[in-house]
């Protein structure tokens, strides 16, 4: 299937139909938001998205009901690739990378989606295999109130 451009307005006006399903035209003035346009221009760009095959009618007694035939999905698809290429350089990276940037997505959304799964390593050993080392004694010492080095050379000084 051949996917077309739409317009902006075209692409609006199929934003809608897609979220009501099968409209009648009835139903696609009342979503519509104010200002509403006439119905006489709604009824143009409905005609051009049917040329367009994007919406097929069918008539029940003297009015249309209409139903898309391009998938919300396909055209997103559609969509995606030239926006990556003008403005990202079709790099879906880049596009990660700045949605990151803007807030517009959390890092933990991508571990969800992707199920990344990371471990936590622990720098220094437990408590039980450090009280011997080198590491935990020093430390010891520097947060201890009066260190043990200091009270030793006190001692040797007195000696002498």
């Amino acid at each position: 299937m051949k996917i077309n451009a739409l317009t902006p307005a075209e692409e609006n006006l199929m934003l809608l139909i897609w979220k009501l399903g099968s409209p009648f035209m009835k139903d696609i003035m009342e979503a519509l938001p104010e200002p509403k346009p006439h119905h006489n221009t709604v009824s143009t760009y409905l005609k051009i998205l049917v040329e367009k095959e994007y919406l097929s009618t069918e008539k029940i007694g003297r009015i249309f009901k209409y139903s898309t035939t391009v998938p919300f999905e396909e055209y997103r698809k559609f969509i995606l690739a030239p926006f990556l290429e003008n403005f990202f350089n079709n790099s879906a990276s880049e596009l990660l990378k700045m949605l990151i940037s803007e807030n517009l997505l959390k890092p933990s959304d991508l571990n969800d989606y992707f199920e990344i799964k990371t471990a936590v390593v622990p720098i220094l050993q437990p408590k039980e295999e450090t009280k011997g080392s080198d590491i935990s004694s020093f430390i010891t010492e520097l947060t201890s109130d009066k260190p043990k080095k200091v009270k030793d050379k006190k001692k040797k000084r007195k000696k002498k």
